[in-house]
């Protein structure tokens, strides 16, 4: 007997179940795998002469912050959780939360194949020595300063909050504001932590607005 408080049974969810209607929506987290593949696959795509270094003046005028190291490690957390909550809870919301990854990282990833992006503006030395920045050192190590326009970090963190909205046990005044919150403080961290400039996060703003219109508004009036 299906449980009262998920949305599927999953207990004896096996791999051949996959096509059924309970259980098709599932294909939608491949999006997971294929996400570090292309990610990986896009590192690698382009001669590094061929980048443009995306500036503006306002970045000069944003110190570096390690403390906002927290909240840029709080979106993985955020973007996965939602996905789980919605596959436990709302299958409707989850498949509504994966096309919106789906569409709008197939957008972004189409513009870093057609506009190579890169930015300039990591600090050559610390301003401080301590945990935080050790922790900031090994993320400029791992990730590269190329493919930022637009932000993804940016884009992932208006996808929950999108999510958020729509989903019902998550729609209250307190926990839209609470998502609300970490979108702006995640979007900052990026600026904060100089792994983006500022015009990497405006512009991931309009895309958000346009796939939020396919997943959202235009399903509504369909």
């Amino acid at each position: 007997m299906r449980s009262q408080n998920f949305a599927a049974d999953y207990r004896n969810f096996r791999i051949r179940d996959i096509n059924t209607a309970e259980y098709k929506h599932m294909w939608l987290l491949l999006f997971w795998p294929v996400f570090g593949l292309r990610y990986l696959l896009i590192e690698n795509c382009h001669p590094a002469t061929t980048y443009t270094v995306i500036h503006c003046a306002l970045d000069d005028r944003i110190p570096f912050c390690e403390w906002f190291l927290i909240f840029y490690g709080v979106w993985y957390v955020l973007i996965a959780g939602m996905h789980l909550y919605t596959l436990l809870y709302d299958v409707e919301a989850f498949k509504n939360y994966s096309k919106f990854l789906i569409i709008s990282i197939a957008i972004s990833t189409t513009i870093f194949l057609v506009f190579p992006s890169c930015q300039e503006l990591r600090p050559a030395v610390f301003p401080r020595d301590n945990v935080l920045t050790r922790v900031v050192e090994k993320l400029y190590s791992m990730d590269t300063n190329t493919n930022v326009f637009p932000s993804e970090h940016a884009i992932g963190s208006m996808a929950v909050l999108a999510a958020a909205l729509n989903t019902k046990s998550l729609r209250t005044p307190g926990k839209i504001f609470i998502f609300a919150v970490l979108t702006v403080c995640i979007s900052l961290s990026t600026v904060f932590l100089k792994q983006h400039s500022i015009l990497d996060v405006l512009a991931a703003i309009p895309i958000c607005a346009l796939v939020y219109w396919l997943c959202y508004v235009r399903r509504k009036k369909v």
